[in-house]
């Protein structure tokens, strides 16, 4: 008995590892994920075809279960999960996947919202006339067939058809180490550039973008990409295309409107896209859209309304291509198996030359094999006339001899095949008029083997019926019928703009308001409140803030601890009420630290300045954050707090500045920094206490301070020399009526 082990060989594990994934990697690119350049289909879709025409599942002929389909596909040609061979047919059918379907589905094989096919025992299926075109010379000796997988039938290598497959209906699939996308291609272009290439072998890729314009999708949309770029992808095999929804606008009463998309982008399920839409508009985060239907039926209708008939038209449909799938990048990477069964990345005149190759190829076959025919014809035929010619002596022959095969032959110079043909002929052929009808036969069958004959051993004969063909096919596939006209639009355009939030949101005035508590509202309008004091707010809380604004403004928030916050105008809560705690809008920490809150527009440089005496001047924008943690602008020493936020007015020469021990200072705005983040310089010098407050003024006017009381007068104090000294100084006594709480108003 010998040792099992005597055959196990010792290997590396990463030599054996390697050359069995290596062996995995080729089966998969080869027999599985990239199509065949000369017919456009991977294996599983080759079988599913051939196993559907030997059915005979015609398009003239009835439908069969697609269940009996898959199980002839994987029980003869492809032994796989039977699930994944269904899938791959479903394919076949939808008219919104393939450009050109190859299958005649009858029942639910999905559709474009992306819901799935019925189980297989439900639907029924059929061929389409292009699967027959794609088919066509199977039985006249124009490809290779192999033995199935387990020897008991056979399958083609490749199918013969005449029909582009390949660009026509594209192709997408995943390897091991590479991978192929390939859109859809219109089949009359396709054929107008190889009738092109077969006048012109030379024509570059650049006079094949004259006939295939680009990609033409099932669905239509808008190909937006500039030429170059189109060309560039065509030319090199890689690339990618900008796919648009096709849209239009329905006026409704009163200056109202409606944006309408009547077709999407490839590919796009349409109840995704629904709800990507629906979660903008829920999110808040496309103010301008109010409201989306569907109101498909055959024909896709997707209605979007605007927030008001004030929107613009295009910033909506802009914004809508950036962030959702109205928009798409179709990938182009024709990397393809070629007739020698490798994978290259191919441009578009490679593939197209490679398939007029393969096509003359076929046609040269087609032709030969043809010819073997008549000349097995011409034989028989040639037997018959001479048994007409001898007709009695043959007769007598059969009469007469026990073996009179081999006597017909001695006697007549036949071959075995013509002497067999006569004696099985039948008695009802011995008619003077059979004789005639062989003769002309004969004449026929050399006048037609003399012309294949010719066909073979000339080239330019085998382009010229090229064209024929292709001619013949493009009758069929015409932009003047309904399959064959182009359905996407090349129309080049930017790409969409990246709109402001300020642009989508409606412009309207408001009245802020900020407790000292930190909640805050929104009343519509400019409300001028004579009284603040009559304003409702929590038990124990009061007005700190009161200013108008606009829903586009970004207002500034900032707190006492140097950190600047940002809040959209538009978001505030609605003035009825107490308003919201701040606190839920930006993360702020602490209570009653808000030092100051007003629109970033109001000014476009603040003086900033901490209890200290400390400050510079800042950009407004670089206090605008982004996040709901803020930003940190002034950095603080230990135990001082932002003391002072006040915009820079125009014109603006002279900073004052006034401490806590009532002495004030002014002197030239140039003396302070302008920094983004930092401490600043000394604004002030001070033996006890801090700053109390700062401003900047224009120093020809004069410094200006509220009086107090009722009237609202105004004091100007117009010679402010006396205090005009350096940065940084003690200063003296303010003006005489100055305010008792230091501040400037």
């Amino acid at each position: 008995m010998s040792d099992e082990f005597d055959t196990v060989v010792e290997a590396p594990f990463d030599d054996a590892l390697s050359q069995r994934y290596l062996v995995y990697a080729l089966s998969t690119i080869t027999a599985r994920s990239l199509p065949d350049l000369r017919d456009g289909l991977k294996p599983v879709h080759r079988r599913l075809l051939w196993a559907m025409r030997l059915l005979r599942l015609d398009p003239a002929a009835g439908y069969k279960k697609c269940a009996r389909v898959v199980g002839d596909v994987i029980g003869k040609y492809h032994p796989h999960g039977d699930q994944s061979v269904y899938d791959a047919m479903v394919r076949l059918a939808q008219d919104f996947s393939l450009r050109y379907p190859l299958v005649d589905g009858q029942g639910n094989f999905g559709n474009v919202d992306g819901d799935n096919a019925a189980a297989m025992r439900y639907t029924e299926a059929r061929l389409t006339a292009a699967a027959g075109e794609l088919m066509a010379g199977l039985d006249e000796g124009t490809v290779a067939f192999r033995p199935t997988y387990n020897g008991e039938e056979e399958e083609p290598e490749v199918f013969p058809g005449l029909f582009p497959n390949l660009l026509a209906n594209g192709a997408s699939g995943i390897a091991v180490g590479m991978a192929t996308s390939i859109p859809p291609h219109n089949v009359a272009e396709l054929i107008d550039a190889a009738t092109h290439l077969i006048d012109d072998p030379k024509a570059d890729d650049a006079a094949l973008m004259a006939f295939v314009k680009g990609p033409d999708f099932p669905t239509g949309g808008k190909l937006v990409d500039p030429p170059e770029i189109i060309a560039n992808a065509y030319a090199t095999g890689r690339g990618a295309f900008r796919v648009r929804a096709t849209w239009s606008i329905e006026k409704g009463a009163q200056g109202s409107w409606t944006a309408v998309v009547s077709e999407i982008p490839y590919q796009v399920q349409k109840g995704k896209l629904i709800e990507q839409i629906a979660a903008l508009i829920s999110e808040k985060k496309l103010p301008i859209l109010a409201d989306v239907r569907d109101e498909s039926d055959t024909q896709i209708r997707i209605v979007l309304e605007p927030r008001a008939r004030t929107v613009e038209p295009d910033v909506l449909m802009d914004s809508l291509f950036r962030l959702t799938d109205l928009e798409v990048r179709i990938p182009l990477n024709l990397n393809v198996l070629d007739a020698s069964r490798t994978p290259r990345v191919m441009s578009l005149r490679e593939v197209l030359g490679e398939w007029v190759t393969f096509q003359i190829e076929v046609l040269v076959n087609r032709a030969q094999h043809r010819i073997g025919k008549i000349d097995d014809r011409l034989e028989l035929v040639e037997g018959y006339i001479v048994a007409f010619l001898n007709l009695d002596r043959v007769i007598e022959i059969i009469r007469t001899e026990d073996e009179p095969k081999p006597v017909m032959i001695a006697e007549f110079a036949l071959t075995d095949r013509q002497a067999e043909a006569i004696l099985n002929m039948r008695l009802r052929s011995l008619r003077k008029l059979e004789e005639m009808q062989l003769r002309k036969e004969r004449d026929d069958l050399i006048a037609e083997r003399e012309d294949l004959q010719k066909l073979v051993d000339s080239p330019a004969r085998q382009r010229t019926r090229l064209k024929k063909d292709l001619a013949a096919l493009r009758e069929r596939y015409g932009p003047e019928t309904e399959l064959g006209r182009r359905r996407t639009v090349i129309e080049e355009a930017a790409p969409a703009r990246e709109i402001p939030l300020e642009a989508m949101i409606e412009r309207e005035p408001i009245t802020v308001i900020l407790s000292k508590r930190g909640w805050i509202r929104a009343m519509k309008g400019h409300v001028e409140l004579t009284n603040p004091e009559a304003l409702k707010f929590k038990e124990g809380d009061s007005l700190a803030f009161l200013f108008h604004a606009q829903t586009t403004d970004k207002l500034l928030l900032a707190a006492s601890d140097g950190r600047f916050y940002t809040l959209a105008a538009d978001k505030l809560p609605g003035g009825r009420g107490f308003g919201e705690p701040v606190k839920l809008m930006v993360d702020i920490e602490g209570e009653g630290n808000i030092v100051a809150l007003f629109p970033a527009s109001r000014a476009e440089r603040l003086l900033l300045a901490s209890s200290d005496g400390r400050g510079f001047v800042t950009p407004a924008a670089a206090a605008v954050a982004e996040t709901r943690k803020g930003k940190q602008v002034v950095n603080l020493r230990t135990g001082a707090k932002l003391k002072v936020v006040r915009p820079v007015g125009a014109g603006h020469d002279y900073v004052a500045a006034i401490g806590e021990n009532r002495k004030m200072v002014a002197y030239p705005l140039a003396e302070l920094p302008e920094m983004g983040r930092g401490q600043g310089v000394q604004l002030q010098r001070y033996r006890d206490g801090g700053l109390s407050d700062a401003v900047t003024f224009l120093f020809a006017e004069g410094l200006s301070w509220p009086m107090g009381g009722e009237g609202g007068r105004t004091r100007t104090e117009s010679d402010l020399n006396p205090w005009r000294t350096a940065r940084g100084a003690a200063g003296r006594m303010p003006p005489i009526g100055f305010p008792r709480d230091n501040r400037f108003g």
